[in-house]
């Protein structure tokens, strides 16, 4: 397991912060259908239950957005994944597809509201990542997006750079076909009340979906 640890400036700007880490030896795949039956069947309660306007009180998206702010980044211009993948849903738009890791990671964060970074963990620079605040001019090459601001948001960097925030994880270090071992870290930026849960529920679908035996958890504050 990769030693997880936070920086001065994080513990200022959130100091109830508690984070969840899940390592696991996996099996990706290009799409697993019984997955996106679970994703098709909380699209539909999601959309019959929610309002548009309702998003940014969930309390995890809301303790992210807080987050943001207390670091200096304005999250109605840069919005926390997960609060952006419910306004997809709720605008009508159909959830995007990648793969199976990827996907299984999306659906644990609409349901939990947690921002979640997945990483393939080989692919990670040394055995530490530090959780800070992004830099002015810091280089991040986000997924699918190209480069991204990230001066203000909350950063996982490990010995070569940034490779997570909560609106988007760096291209180096993204999960693929070839991923073999994955690292998804679960972020409650309004303390630890949900992240047990938000974790073994990641663990459940690697077991169901992705050929794993769940792997471990790390806590860490």
């Amino acid at each position: 397991m990769i030693r997880i640890t936070l920086s001065d400036a994080i513990r200022q700007a959130c100091p109830v912060f508690h984070g969840a880490a899940v390592y696991a030896a996996v099996t990706n795949t290009s799409r697993n259908e019984a997955l996106w039956e679970e994703i098709a069947l909380f699209t539909q309660t999601l959309t019959a239950t929610s309002r548009l306007e309702e998003i940014k009180l969930q309390p995890a998206i809301a303790a992210t957005r807080e987050a943001y702010r207390r670091c200096g980044k304005d999250p109605g211009r840069y919005r926390p994944s997960a609060e952006a993948l419910r306004r997809r849903l709720l605008r009508g738009i159909p959830l995007y597809q990648i793969d199976t890791l990827v996907d299984l990671i999306n659906l644990v964060s609409l349901r939990t509201g947690y921002s979640i970074g997945g990483f393939d963990a080989d692919k990670i620079a040394g055995a530490h990542l530090e959780l800070g605040v992004g830099r002015a001019g810091e280089p991040f090459e986000a997924i699918g997006r190209g480069l991204l601001n990230i001066e203000g948001l909350p950063v996982y960097r490990d010995a070569a750079g940034g490779i997570g925030t909560p609106t988007s994880d760096h291209e180096r270090t993204k999960m693929d076909m070839d991923t073999r071992h994955i690292l998804a870290i679960v972020n409650g930026y309004g303390g630890e009340a949900g992240l047990k849960e938000a974790a073994e529920m990641i663990r459940q679908l690697l077991r169901k979906y992705a050929a794993s035996d769940g792997g471990s958890i790390l806590y860490f504050s």
